[in-house]
């Protein structure tokens, strides 16, 4: 995997930091992680400064002022990459719910398959969720049924947050108008990659919940979810797609 970045935002993964960056890098030797922390109070990022140690030139940290969300993290860590010249940048969750397994497959649908963006699927081949409570399960599946309703996308696993973006995607789309900072971040990005034309692969995998640590899934930013899509799909028929 040469010239590839895995970025990982994190808020108090203290428990996780450290067992997830040794599972990306035994993955592979040419690899490298960007951990967006957002001032964790559980000094996740002096962990992750301590393994920079043990990881020179290959573990690079980003140490935000405070909680800001999901979106402005990864969009931070977009720029970062960017300007890095990576070619391939991966989205990551620190809490083992994306098995690092899985970044070889993602990247092979891109380095060699074709695609210019690469999703983790939690449903393109049933539902593979572990851990989840039913009620969990259904609404994320359904979220994904309402969001493919709103926008045509065919994705079927549209708030996926384990991605791979060739390097191309991010240049094309304007980053500093990504406007959801929630879970409905992952969907601006897929379907804003989708009024593009670039070349959409799912990839099946498991999700795990995650066993360590706390969810950050929260009643705001479901809400921004349910009618941010819809707002997204209005203003993506009204306005020009240059200027998505």
């Amino acid at each position: 995997m040469k010239n590839a970045v895995v970025i990982i935002p994190t808020y108090n993964e203290i428990e996780n930091i450290e067992a997830i960056v040794k599972a990306v890098f035994s993955q592979s030797d040419f690899i490298n992680i960007l951990i967006v922390d957002d001032n964790s109070p559980d000094l996740t990022s002096l962990k992750v400064k301590e393994l920079q140690k043990e990881f020179p030139n290959r573990l690079f940290l980003e140490l935000r002022k405070e909680k800001s969300g999901l979106g402005t993290a990864y969009i931070h860590g977009f720029k970062w990459a960017l300007k890095k010249h990576y070619e391939f940048v991966f989205e990551m969750d620190a809490d083992f719910s994306h098995d690092p397994n899985d970044l070889i497959k993602l990247y092979q649908s891109c380095h060699d398959n074709g695609a210019d963006v690469a999703i983790g699927s939690r449903y393109i081949k049933g539902v593979n969720v572990v851990n989840w409570p039913m009620n969990r399960v259904l609404m994320s599946y359904l979220a994904s049924v309402y969001v493919r309703m709103i926008t045509s996308m065919k994705i079927q696993d549209t708030t996926a947050g384990f991605v791979c973006y060739k390097r191309i995607v991010l240049e094309t789309l304007d980053l500093n108008n990504i406007k959801f900072i929630g879970y409905a971040f992952q969907i601006e990005m897929k379907f804003k990659a989708y009024l593009k034309n670039f070349k959409i692969i799912e990839v099946p995998v498991i999700f795990t919940d995650r066993t360590r640590g706390t969810s950050k899934l929260s009643s705001g930013i479901i809400s921004e979810a349910v009618f941010g899509v819809i707002s997204m799909k209005m203003k993506s028929i009204f306005k020009n797609r240059k200027d998505l």
